[in-house]
């Protein structure tokens, strides 16, 4: 099987391919030209061009599915050599805004969401994507390259300013060489240059592997999906927490660097009658004292065959009134692509079906 060029730092490629300016050269190509063949590579010399065709690949995904939502939300699968496919998503947070006379305000800001797995062992009970179990974990080329597509796909300049986060299908932290050398990859100024300060790993809560993730500070953002204020609750919605349970995982945090002008996100999927009572928001208030946190409020989005419901959003206000009145930052998720394939997991699923 070819090597695929968005498994390797420009470093690396500079080891593998001689001279090593060659590998500037390659990056320049595939990451601001998006190039899908080394033979269109012109200030490389044909020879190695042919040589670099046979060993490497350009194209370790293709887009096979996508749905656009109303809101401008994007949802894409792709799939990969051994067919396995894994889902992200283009999420439109601001549109491109005008002076009087015409001139550009603001340009559209993206966040793109993407997967670091094929499946997951996480195993919550809330989500689709565990319905499938886990199959294997994506190379950090295969975690790349999705966002590279999603650019060439909307036309996104190289050097425009994308938020990334790590919270598509699978948990970051179990693949979290891969994720690592996908944030290096990302980041570098040759490349894409999406500075580590806007990307963020969300992870379930792995609390040795957090400690792991701060061990490496690469300046990324946490998030942590907490969704429950006790381990009987969370238990039932995420079985890992008998590996990691709550105060593990505050534990960890509190161990994070978190850069000065930061905050550690959790985020807290409000679901019907299960975790959104003001019980719940005085409990979580409890938990967070002594954390630099921010809380981020998600509608759960209902899927076929689930019980749980969606929260009415007078709910949703008065949970977020209780944690601002006792100082905690928090903001509800505006919900994009509901009329869409929302829930992740869920185009993948229907594929698989179809």
């Amino acid at each position: 099987m070819k090597k695929i060029v968005q498994d390797y730092t420009k470093d690396e490629l500079a080891d593998m391919i001689k001279p090593s300016f060659r590998a500037k050269q390659i990056y320049n190509w595939v990451y601001h030209k998006r190039v899908e063949s080394f033979l269109d590579m012109e200030n490389i010399p044909k020879s190695l061009r042919s040589e670099l065709e046979e060993e490497f690949t350009l194209i370790p995904l293709k887009m096979v599915s996508k749905q656009v939502s109303s809101d401008g939300s994007i949802k894409y699968l792709f799939q990969m050599y051994d067919m396995h496919t894994v889902e992200a998503v283009l999420l439109l947070m601001r549109d491109t805004q005008y002076h009087e006379d015409g001139a550009i305000k603001h340009h559209k800001r993206y966040t793109v969401c993407i997967s670091s797995q094929v499946g997951c062992k996480v195993g919550c009970s809330f989500c689709l994507t565990a319905k499938g179990g886990f199959i294997r974990d994506l190379s950090a080329g295969e975690i790349v390259s999705q966002v590279l597509e999603i650019y060439k796909d909307n036309n996104i300049p190289s050097n425009h300013r994308v938020n990334l986060v790590y919270m598509g299908m699978g948990e970051p932290l179990d693949n979290l060489e891969s994720v690592a050398k996908a944030v290096k990859i990302f980041s570098d100024l040759d490349g894409m240059s999406i500075s580590p300060n806007r990307q963020t790993i969300s992870t379930s809560g792995l609390s040795s592997k957090i400690k792991k993730l701060g061990e490496l500070d690469l300046g990324i953002n946490l998030a942590i999906s907490l969704h429950a204020v006790d381990d009987e609750l969370r238990e039932q919605l995420m079985p890992i927490n008998k590996a990691y349970n709550i105060a593990s995982i505050i534990d960890a945090v509190k161990n994070f660097p978190v850069n000065q002008r930061k905050k550690v996100l959790f985020e807290y999927l409000v679901i019907k009658d299960v975790n959104d009572d003001i019980s719940s928001a005085k409990k979580l208030v409890k938990l967070l004292n002594g954390i630099k946190a921010k809380v981020n409020l998600i509608y759960f989005n209902p899927y076929p065959r689930t019980n749980f419901k969606r929260p009415d959003p007078k709910d949703m206000r008065k949970f977020q009134e209780y944690l601002l009145s006792k100082g905690v930052l928090c903001t509800i998720r505006e919900s994009k692509g509901l009329d869409i394939s929302a829930a992740c997991g869920q185009l993948r699923e229907q594929n698989l079906e179809e």
